[in-house]
């Protein structure tokens, strides 16, 4: 099988040395299989994505030694593509309608008829219809008839990263627990979220195997569900160990302290930043 990945930045900050490590693994990877590594930018968020920072992030993967192959793939051009699609999962009836706020939803999570609160979503606009909608509300995903709708055998998915190596049974009753009703697009159809643009991304660029951080793990099982529900393939997932800072905090964009940039004006070579990072 070919080895096609792919490293999918969200241009909203600068790289750090979390970033470095997940785009020469990947990279890396591809090159030692003799496969294709491509550069999408997952900026859908037109809100917080910056040209400014496409242009940085390309700069500091190139002087890292990286090439992608073909043209950078951004996927605000293909919002209306996207929700396009949602269009297919409303009329299935697998979305809804749903103009509960943060608070809101905290509130409900609180209230002792629903027992011990947790971050999934707890219900309240279930009932909706589409024809209900208005601009200002989301759209979310009815994963209990989503699950309905496809069998056991169809929620399969293969990992090699070191901490979770092995196949995997995507658990309709852990899904639902876990992960809920989760949000497909905001703001009527302003963003569209990561789950659904990246999982028709990967299957329109061929990608594979994916490959990012750890922290990630726990978001595979609805990508499956929603490739499963489209007839998406699934690629093979690893996914690799962070890089933390020197109280084992994970890095973020805000860690400008861990740019790239910085280490770069301060004298780094691209071997200086591999090591760093261990590779």
């Amino acid at each position: 099988m070919a080895f096609v990945t792919r490293f999918a930045p969200s241009p909203t900050g600068p790289l750090h040395l979390g970033h470095a490590y997940s785009a020469l693994l990947a990279h890396d990877m591809a090159r030692a299989e003799g496969g294709a590594f491509f550069l999408r930018f997952e900026d859908t968020d037109l809100e917080r994505c910056k040209p400014e920072y496409e242009d940085a992030i390309a700069d500091d993967l190139r002087w890292l030694g990286m090439c992608w192959d073909g043209p950078i793939l951004r996927q605000s051009p293909n919002i209306a593509a996207y929700n396009a699609r949602l269009d297919l999962l409303a009329a299935r009836g697998l979305i809804y309608p749903c103009c509960c706020t943060r608070a809101d939803i905290r509130a409900a999570l609180a209230a002792p008829q629903e027992g011990v609160a947790h971050a999934v979503y707890p219900g309240t606009c279930r009932g909706r219809s589409m024809d209900s909608r208005r601009a200002e509300d989301a759209l979310r995903l009815d994963l209990n008839a989503a699950l309905a709708q496809l069998s056991l055998t169809a929620l399969i998915f293969t990992e090699t990263g070191p901490a979770h190596r092995g196949v995997h049974l995507v658990d309709p009753m852990a899904a639902q627990a876990t992960i809920g009703d989760i949000v497909l697009s905001r703001k009527g159809e302003d963003i569209v979220a990561y789950f659904l643009a990246s999982a028709f991304d990967d299957a329109d660029q061929g990608i594979t195997h994916v490959i990012r951080g750890e922290d990630l793990f726990d978001f595979v099982p609805i990508q499956v569900i929603l490739q499963r529900l489209f007839d998406l393939p699934t690629p093979i997932y690893h996914h690799h160990r962070l890089i933390r800072d020197a109280h084992g905090k994970r890095l973020a964009k805000r860690d400008d302290a861990r740019a790239l940039s910085k280490f770069r004006a301060e004298g780094a070579s691209p071997a200086d930043i591999r090591r760093m990072v261990g590779l």
